[in-house]
């Protein structure tokens, strides 16, 4: 079992269907309403604790509960063939966005909203040296997470070549890219790789990608937030998808 903390989250576990053991709710303060999340796990026939102050907060480790919190089914990492199963069954050309060396979990929770937002297909992530699924994570993705395909691969750089052997373009998001980010045409089925802040991608990974973009920067800070940069990058292909 996982824990899941915020209204967020919960809510979007609730409408998921994913299968939660119960809810927690903070016991009624006159601070905290969670009414609609309360009556929703009624209608679903989910066990609900009232708990106080002190047992919520040491349940979420300090995290911001929001007053509520629930305790589902541990998280079931999807395939490759889950992604392209995906795409396939809306009609669109796969779009996965892969990530080499993020290691902040608020990192790869944003990167999972923005990517659910847009439609993305799947998010693969390495099982080694990165930030992995936690509470916090789903947190961060605001509920995406209960809806997204997460890939976990041993080797991001086999990955890499299984896809290009499938027909994806590989793309890699660098400060010193082969083109602008909006120069390059994304209506092939698409992998977006995106880097650590501090370190970027790895050296054998870009050399793997097909094209280098990057964002061109007009201020004195020449880098911006993973997340962040993910995002503009996630929403361009979905511009350039004409969706």
């Amino acid at each position: 079992m996982r824990l899941i903390i915020g209204k967020n989250p919960v809510l979007e576990a609730i409408n998921s269907d994913k299968k939660i053991e119960r809810i927690y709710v903070l016991r009624k303060d006159g601070k905290n309403n969670n009414s609609n999340i309360i009556a929703l796990a009624k209608e679903k026939n989910i066990i609900i604790n009232e708990v106080d102050k002190a047992k919520m907060d040491s349940m979420s480790t300090g995290g911001s509960h929001q007053g509520v919190a629930a305790e589902l089914e541990d998280f079931k990492y999807s395939t490759m063939d889950d992604v392209i199963e995906a795409a396939k069954a809306k009609k669109q050309k796969p779009f996965i966005v892969m990530l080499d060396g993020i290691t902040d979990v608020h990192n790869l929770g944003a990167i999972i909203r923005s990517a659910e937002c847009a439609g993305v297909h799947g998010v693969v992530i390495p099982e080694r040296r990165s930030a992995q699924i936690t509470d916090t994570t789903a947190k961060t993705s605001a509920g995406a997470l209960e809806y997204m395909n997460i890939v976990k691969v041993k080797n991001i750089n086999m990955a890499i070549k299984d896809l290009k052997d499938k027909g994806f373009w590989i793309y890699g998001a660098d400060m010193n890219g082969d083109k602008h980010y909006y120069e390059e045409k994304y209506d092939a089925a698409t992998v977006l790789v995106i880097g650590s802040e501090g370190k970027g991608i790895s050296r054998l990974v870009r050399d793997n990608c097909d094209v280098i973009i990057d964002i061109p920067m007009g201020g004195r800070v020449n880098s911006l937030n993973a997340s962040c940069a993910a995002s503009i990058l996630i929403f361009e292909i979905l511009k350039q998808r004409g969706k």
